[in-house]
């Protein structure tokens, strides 16, 4: 069975925040999941979000102004300390929502130095990170992203993602696969969902080359999800795509009822 959460950051951004969450509930989405919203009031989400009736199954770590191409500060030695401090209010706010996992971007590669030196960086704050999101019952997730738009992302491929992760060892440290980014930088999706889906704690999925809505571009959907359902992956699948065409259209592959588990053989796909 598969469980199914909406980005509402990228899927519905061009909509202000709680018409975000009312159209998240009005497609018929249980869970959500956003990047970190810098500028909006925290306790007015919050009761927002309860007030939708919705779960939320992921949140972003602060990671500065993505539109302008920043992707965290973890590696970054004088940009950390902006990052740390921020942290005990992500935690808080994700325990409000009753939010499980957090992603922390770890960021770019900075030209002056060795990118050895840069990723010890980020093992000691990612250390330090899932001992602060252990103490609040919240598992942290590090995502792998494609080059090709995140020119210097320090982690680009499942392997090296994996070995950083070994290399820190936190109990609550684990891998967030997204199947598009991955695609574009090493392919074997189902092959690697099988080999390392208990190191996974967050998949999320859209079409690749153009990231728009599962069933637009060149994966096989219906293969890759009934490769999830059957790795015994239970938590939920986050749709991180730029729509194309009418929003309502982008979901005609899904049931109506998308609060429950789905099976997926009930997913139908245009010819």
């Amino acid at each position: 069975m598969l469980r199914f959460a909406l980005n509402i950051s990228l899927t519905l951004r061009e909509l202000a925040w709680p018409e975000r969450l009312e159209t998240a509930a009005r497609l018929g989405f249980g869970t959500i999941e956003f990047w970190w919203p810098d500028g909006v009031d925290l306790a007015a989400l919050a009761r927002h979000i309860g007030d939708a009736g919705l779960q939320v199954a992921l949140v972003n770590f602060p990671a500065g102004n993505l539109a302008q191409g920043e992707r965290g500060w973890l590696n970054h030695p004088e940009r950390q300390h902006v990052w740390r401090a921020a942290v005990p209010q992500a935690l808080d706010f994700a325990r409000q929502i009753g939010c499980p996992r957090m992603n922390a971007l770890v960021g770019k590669l900075l030209p002056d130095e060795p990118r050895e030196s840069q990723l010890a960086r980020v093992r000691d704050n990612l250390a330090w990170v899932c001992e602060q999101a252990a103490a609040a019952g919240i598992e942290v997730v590090v995502e792998s992203l494609n080059a090709w738009e995140n020119a210097g992302y320090l982690l680009t491929t499942t392997a090296e993602t994996l070995a950083l992760l070994d290399s820190v060892g936190a109990p609550n440290l684990r891998y967030q696969y997204d199947v598009y980014h991955m695609q574009l930088m090493e392919g074997n999706i189902t092959r690697t969902i099988r080999q390392h889906i208990n190191r996974i704690g967050h998949i999320q999925v859209a079409d690749a080359p153009d990231r728009h809505q599962p069933g637009t571009g060149e994966l096989r959907f219906p293969f890759i999800f009934r490769a999830i359902a059957e790795s015994g992956y239970t938590g939920s699948i986050g749709l991180e795509f730029v729509p194309h065409g009418e929003i309502e259209a982008c979901f005609a592959w899904l049931p109506a009822n998308r609060r429950e588990p789905i099976d997926p053989a009930r997913l139908q796909w245009a010819e």
